[in-house]
């Protein structure tokens, strides 16, 4: 959804200043924090994040047993470790608002803990209905019925929390994850998802005419051939789309995120398709990694297990997506009508300075933790920094939410045009990966390895 811009407190809202020092701006204190974070697991600094617990299914029927085992007062230090980690980068990004920032995150930090609660529902959350869906829904009740606070708007720093989690989910896309699958997998995630991208993306400029919309049509299509809302982040990013146009793209992925992953596997059984042939097609298409598994459940464990591998090796090429983009609109399009003496020459800084720094800490922590890092001590760390990883996650949805204005989205749509992209690209995408899977995992010319 689109932020409201009819903004009481610019001096809050404002983009947050770069400063004078390449180091310190958003993109490098993702890196930054993700590492910190990472490190001070390695050394067992931190504890793993309490937050509540599951509910509403077997023995634990009652909402009170979504109160962790531990008591209360872990899930308080979850808090305060994620608020001291934000507050770092506060501090040095916007000093102006820090001080507000302490006393508004204790409340994001709250509504955050409602939609683990809600998230954590047994019932709910087998149909996919987690912690993340009821963070966005929350913050769009607050800001389209309720009004955000204004004392709000200093804590909602939605790409920060993100690009920091994404950083902490290099620590879980592990190459040899990929040889699991071996070329099988390979062959779903990285043949089909660059042809969709360019399909999109040449669709949106010949047929929808996005002439000028190049940034949000760039989005919509990484979004859609790679990960959802983390490709919608590194690619806006790396195309400089404006925060409104990355939000716009998130939302619509969202929406139809959750009606794929309700969807695809009743056409699955209805139409008698291999389960492992579903899992591969679910893994492929549907965007958000959490939505592929609870999906892939629905079809059995090995199909669950190949939709989550081919999601995995799909999301490695989140940061080559974001760099060839980052080249793409260098060379290409921010030169194109421009006469030949008056063209700009492309250099290596002017490429490096575009691409999103955080996509460097993402491909730095994956290689750590694919190679340097023995098997124990990955296996003991990594539930760790993934639960801090979905917190900042969970802590970004309901930042999107509080921020976002149905109304403005309405403005943003502009005629369809973004809907249609997403959904005819969706189609090509979903037809295509289905053909990919067939051939990859029917066993017909392949081997399987199971």
């Amino acid at each position: 959804m689109l932020p409201n811009i009819k903004d009481t407190q610019p001096e809050i809202n404002k983009p947050i200043k770069t400063g004078k020092k390449s180091w310190n701006t958003e993109d490098w204190w993702a890196v930054w924090l993700g590492f910190g974070i990472i490190i001070l697991v390695l050394i067992n600094f931190i504890p793993k994040p309490t937050l509540p617990a599951r509910w509403g299914s077997g023995e634990q029927q009652g909402i009170l047993n979504t109160i962790p085992s531990e008591g209360f007062m872990p899930v308080v230090i979850t808090g305060i470790v994620a608020l001291f980690v934000f507050y770092l980068a506060i501090r040095f990004l916007k000093k102006e608002i820090s001080n507000q920032f302490l006393v508004a995150f204790p409340v994001l930090f709250a509504l955050t803990l409602v939609a683990y609660v809600l998230g954590q529902y047994g019932p709910w959350r087998h149909y996919g209905f987690n912690d993340v869906i009821w963070a966005l829904a929350i913050g769009l009740f607050i800001s389209n019925v309720l009004k955000t606070p204004t004392f709000l708007k200093s804590v909602l720093h939605t790409e920060l929390y993100i690009k920091t989690g994404l950083v902490l989910l290099g620590a879980s896309i592990l190459f040899d994850r990929m040889l699991a699958l071996g070329m099988l997998g390979v062959g779903v995630a990285w043949i089909v998802t660059p042809i969709v991208i360019l399909v999109m993306y040449w669709f949106s400029q010949r047929y929808l005419k996005m002439n000028d919309q190049k940034e949000l049509a760039v989005t919509i299509s990484s979004a859609t051939a790679v990960c959802g809302v983390s490709a919608a982040i590194a690619s806006g990013t790396a195309a400089k789309a404006k925060k409104e146009e990355i939000t716009l793209a998130i939302s619509i992925t969202l929406i139809f995120t959750i009606l794929m992953m309700l969807g695809m596997p009743a056409l699955i059984r209805l139409f008698g398709i291999d389960p492992i042939v579903g899992g591969a097609w679910l893994g492929g298409t549907i965007d958000a990694t959490g939505a592929v598994v609870a999906a892939g459940s629905l079809l059995g464990e090995e199909a669950m297990e190949v939709a989550s591998v081919i999601k995995m090796v799909q999301n490695i090429l989140i940061g080559f997506v974001a760099v060839a983009i980052a080249i793409f609109f260098v060379s290409r399009v921010e030169n194109k009508g421009t006469t030949a003496g008056s063209k700009k020459k492309v250099s290596a800084k002017e490429i490096w300075v575009r691409m999103p720094k955080f996509i460097l800490g993402f491909i730095g922590a994956s290689l750590i933790f694919s190679f340097l890092l023995p098997d124990q001590t990955v296996e003991a760390v990594l539930p760790t920094i993934d639960g801090y990883r979905g917190l900042f996650f969970t802590l970004a949805f309901v930042s999107i939410g509080l921020e976002s204005n149905f109304k403005e989205l309405a403005k943003g749509i502009r005629g369809g045009k973004p809907i249609i992209l997403y959904i005819v690209g969706q189609l090509f995408n979903i037809i295509l990966t289905l053909l990919a899977a067939w051939v990859f995992f029917s066993g017909t010319f392949f081997t399987l390895p199971f």
